[in-house]
């Protein structure tokens, strides 16, 4: 009888395009000085676009916030080389918070250009609307900037309502509507 390597909930290996093989997990605390040190190496595009504004640093705090989530309202999943946490380069982070008081949990994602386009977003999404809906929430929503078309074609190609009606002039709002997605329909198609 062979043995399987099982690998922890929300583990999971994953071969990229360019044939490196990453580890998807939650986030670690001991990822807080992996994640500072590495985010000098995100092009200034890649910080506005995600944080809306241009940022040369991770603030401590800032950190702390991903590195440390609070289970009840927080999941943060990293795409990592597949070592020990803290001493792994971290390539992408991917954050749902739920919103107090409502049935909606926020997503936010960082894929880093030495990953960028070799589906990662797409995987990180998906998880990220699997936790939601395991959650018993409602929806899956995100503020994106107009300009950023990758992730707005990504979001609608996985599903998501696109309210260019926002009343955020430069960002977009995307909605998935957790109700409509069926089963694990969430989960990656086979390739």
């Amino acid at each position: 009888m062979a043995i399987r390597n099982q690998l922890p909930p929300w583990h999971e290996r994953m071969r990229l395009a360019n044939g490196r093989e990453i580890l998807i997990r939650p986030i670690r605390p001991e990822d807080a000085a992996p994640l500072r040190a590495s985010f000098p190496l995100l092009g200034p595009e890649e910080v506005r676009l995600r944080y809306h504004h241009a940022m040369s640093e991770l603030s401590e705090a800032e950190t702390a916030s991903f590195t440390q989530p609070d289970p009840r309202t927080d999941f943060v999943l990293v795409a990592a080389e597949p070592y020990t946490p803290g001493e792994a380069l971290v390539g992408a982070v991917a954050r749902a918070h739920t919103v107090p008081g409502t049935k909606d949990a926020e997503f936010a994602i960082l894929v880093s250009r030495y990953v960028h386009g070799m589906g990662l977003g797409r995987h990180l999404l998906q998880r990220l609307a699997r936790w939601a809906k395991g959650r018993g929430l409602e929806r899956l929503t995100g503020d994106v900037l107009q300009e950023n078309e990758p992730m707005l074609h990504l979001a609608d190609s996985l599903g998501f309502q696109i309210d260019r009606d926002n009343s955020k002039e430069t960002l977009v709002r995307v909605v998935l509507d957790l109700s409509e997605t069926e089963g694990d329909s969430t989960e990656v198609e086979a390739a």
